[in-house]
């Protein structure tokens, strides 16, 4: 399948830029740049890595304002925004440039008669990571911070929109003084990327993207004998079992939703609110989302909504909006496709029928969708009546009923009293069909290592 790597600004469905998309000969020579890089970087010492990848933490903070503004112009993320994103993103390169020796020190096992044992963790070779356009740094960051310092070489296949942060990123790699070869960014097709992930030299294979883009990875991967890390988006629960200010409850919950536009995994895709503060809630709800104006990425201001990141994005949505009313949900206000660019009003979504097709969607953009409980186990059955399992969030005032009730919700991730906390040290990943593996912290070092058994006969 042919893709075309453009910048397209959302805002006015403008195509600014193009880029050409790699011919088969130079994705070979990508792939065998990569192997051939690995075979000195994973000879490096953990302190000659951390040297660059501080450098090119520092070189992201200082060039957080082009970068921002790459990110507006090429999916409609806000400056501020953008801005929040690339520190965080720095902030995780710093992290297991700090970490990484420390974490990989060899383990010496016990009770071992006989001789001595020891596991070393080693590099294992080329990893192809393959990102969206939602978060187009922060996405980087978290897969090539600790394959780079593992000793792995990468390369880079990033969505089609997003070109030019990709090639940024990949600039200050080199800025840094990566050796050429250790970090690759490729325009790639999708029929190129099914070859790369069939090479040889490639180790393993990490994507976050679609379910339907993770399962046809994962099947390639898994046919070539690859290991592979997916995360595949979510639907998670947002339970609020009381608050003494529902008003500010609604404003909290806003505001997580309209984060990035509503297009994140661990977005509060499905708030999910006890009977007795539920209309009120939705009210409040309405009121927050009316409020808002039309905004551009680049002038970002208090109370705006934004562009999606492209308009078959907005076009989907609207879509998706759609069957759900059909299907018998009730649209309380918002959920208009705008003649510009890619602009969709915010919309509150109630009523939509458990069990539903549309119940079960992934609805990837500023969507609020309600649901009444009437007892904590109701609360509990929708949170995990998903056929994914990524994050969630339980509010109460009472910490402990929280704590109970986030304790039996089926998720990779789950906080108590916050929407979501954000930390390089903190695992990120799912279950069901959110995907497998973890990133972030030092358990994303193990995904691609090998764990060698180093044994010594006495």
């Amino acid at each position: 399948m042919s893709l075309e790597y453009r910048v397209q600004n959302p805002v006015t469905n403008e195509v600014v830029e193009k880029f050409p998309t790699a011919t088969d000969e130079e994705i070979k020579q990508a792939v065998a740049g990569a192997a051939e890089a690995f075979k000195t970087w994973r000879n490096t010492t953990f302190a000659e890595r951390a040297e660059i990848l501080s450098r090119v933490a520092d070189l992201l903070r200082e060039r957080k304002g082009e970068l921002a503004e790459i990110a507006a112009l090429e999916m409609g993320k806000p400056t501020p925004a953008g801005e929040w994103e690339i520190n965080f993103s720095a902030d995780i390169i710093q992290f297991y440039a700090d970490r990484a020796e420390k974490h990989s020190a060899d383990i010496e096992i016990d009770d071992i008669t006989g001789g001595k044992a020891i596991v070393r963790r080693l590099p294992l070779g080329p990893i192809l990571g393959i990102m969206p356009w939602n978060y187009p740094y922060y996405q980087v960051a978290r897969f090539a911070g600790p394959n780079l310092m593992n000793g792995n070489t990468v390369l880079l296949k990033h969505a089609e929109i997003c070109p030019k942060s990709s090639a940024t990123f990949a600039q200050i790699f080199t800025d840094a003084g990566l050796p050429e070869g250790v970090f690759t960014n490729i325009y790639a097709t999708h029929d190129q990327i099914g070859d790369v992930i069939d090479s040889p030299e490639i180790q393993g294979v990490s994507l976050t993207g679609s379910e339907r883009a993770g399962s046809i990875v994962a099947a390639r991967a898994g046919k070539a004998l690859k290991k592979c890390v997916l995360e595949l988006g979510g639907t998670d629960a947002y339970v609020i079992l009381d608050t003494d200010n529902v008003k500010e409850a609604a404003a909290e919950a806003w505001a997580k939703r309209i984060e990035n536009v509503g297009q994140a995994c661990t977005s509060n895709k499905r708030m999910i609110v006890m009977e007795d503060i539920y209309d009120e809630f939705v009210d409040a709800m309405v009121q927050i989302a009316e409020s808002y104006k039309q905004g551009e990425p680049q002038k970002a201001g208090a109370n705006e909504f934004y562009p999606l990141s492209s308009r078959g994005a907005a076009e989907n949505l609207d879509d998706q909006v759609k069957r759900a009313v059909s299907a018998g949900a009730n649209l309380r206000t918002g959920g208009e496709l705008l003649e510009q660019g890619a602009y969709f009003t915010p919309a509150v979504l109630t009523d939509v029928p458990v069990g539903s097709e549309s119940f079960y969607e992934e609805f990837f953009g500023p969507v609020a969708e309600i649901y009444k409980a009437s007892s904590e186990q109701e609360a509990i059955d929708l949170a995990n009546n998903s056929r994914y399992g990524l994050g969630g969030a339980v509010f109460s005032q009472d910490v402990d009923r929280a704590k109970n009730v986030a304790a039996q919700i089926d998720t990779g991730m789950v906080h108590v009293n916050l929407g979501q906390a954000f930390s390089p040290a903190l695992p990120f990943g799912g279950i069901k069909r959110s995907g497998f593996g973890r990133e972030l912290s030092v358990l994303a070092m193990d995904e691609f290592v090998n764990k060698q058994t180093f044994y010594v006969n006495d």
